[in-house]
């Protein structure tokens, strides 16, 4: 298949691209049928159903992807009769694509196009939860500095504000000083604990850190002890918000080190262009191999 042909075929897949009211991506079947190299219904619906059973034995069911619709279409003259048609997802018409004629040419494009956009909608996902979590990290990054800037003028030094942020911890985990944190999620006693948190707990200490800072100021709060117990009641009201809620910080898991994590995304960011540059190329060994 010539370079021209297979751009074409790649922006006609996505030209028929739907999205519903909730934001999901979605094709028809019947849409995709001449696509996939069909002339019959019946014919295509046996590879939907093969890929139904697919979906439900690789425990991911069916219904959620696969969702049976009714249509009208004309038939001539102005006549109109019910169809019906299903509404596929990304990873559902990946799914036909594999249980779909590997002999037609139409599959093996399909198969590689569906395979690359079903990765990059998980890495999309993927990566929108790590950098939020980034994004909290530096949050709070940039809360304890300004803490840190407030404490100092009013006479704390290097050693309190380090106590200070320690019994705020223990006032956040339960009974869990910064340390004591650091031994129950395996955390390097050189690193900082920060760096292995989830996002929900980055976001409370960025709030109580937040708070100390804005309260020391605006209550002229001065030393180790009067801003000290500032941030302990701040952690205490944070802490009480989300046990409200079911969530306990310390016995949240620890997560990836924020530090990799940073490195990691940008090395799956450029491993994703070159698969979308190799796409091309790819499909088009297949199809000559054919």
């Amino acid at each position: 298949m010539e370079r021209n042909d297979i751009e074409a075929r790649k922006l006609t897949l996505d030209d028929l691209m739907q999205v519903d009211e909730d934001g999901i991506e979605f094709w028809f079947a019947r849409d995709l049928m001449s696509l996939l190299g069909y002339t019959k219904w019946q014919n295509f619906e046996v590879a939907i159903k093969r890929a139904m059973i697919s979906a439900d034995n690789a425990e991911t069911p069916g219904q959620h992807h696969f969702a049976e619709i009714s249509k009208m279409i004309s038939t001539g003259k102005g006549a109109q009769r019910s169809v019906r048609d299903f509404k596929l997802t990304r990873y559902a018409c990946y799914l036909v694509a594999m249980n779909g004629d590997t002999r037609k040419r139409e599959i093996a494009f399909a198969q590689s196009y569906f395979a690359l956009k079903t990765r990059e909608g998980e890495l999309i996902e993927q990566r929108m939860q790590e950098l939020q979590r980034l994004t909290e990290r530096n949050a709070l990054s940039e809360s304890e500095r300004l803490l840190a800037g407030v404490a100092f003028e009013r006479g704390v030094d290097s050693r309190g504000f380090a106590t200070i942020k320690s019994k705020g911890d223990r006032a956040l985990f339960g009974g869990y000083d910064t340390r004591a944190m650091k031994r129950r999620l395996g955390v390097s006693d050189r690193k900082p604990l920060a760096d292995s948190l989830p996002s929900v707990t980055l976001a409370a200490k960025n709030l109580a850190t937040a708070m100390t800072a804005h309260n020391a100021e605006g209550k002229d709060l001065h030393g180790e002890n009067e801003i000290g117990h500032e941030h302990i009641e701040n952690n205490e009201g944070v802490r009480k918000t989300l046990t409200s809620r079911g969530i306990y910080p310390e016995n949240l898991p620890a997560e990836e080190d924020t530090k990799k994590l940073e490195r990691r995304v940008r090395a799956d960011e450029r491993k994703l262009q070159r698969d979308a540059r190799g796409f091309t190329r790819e499909v088009g060994r297949t199809e000559i191999a054919d």
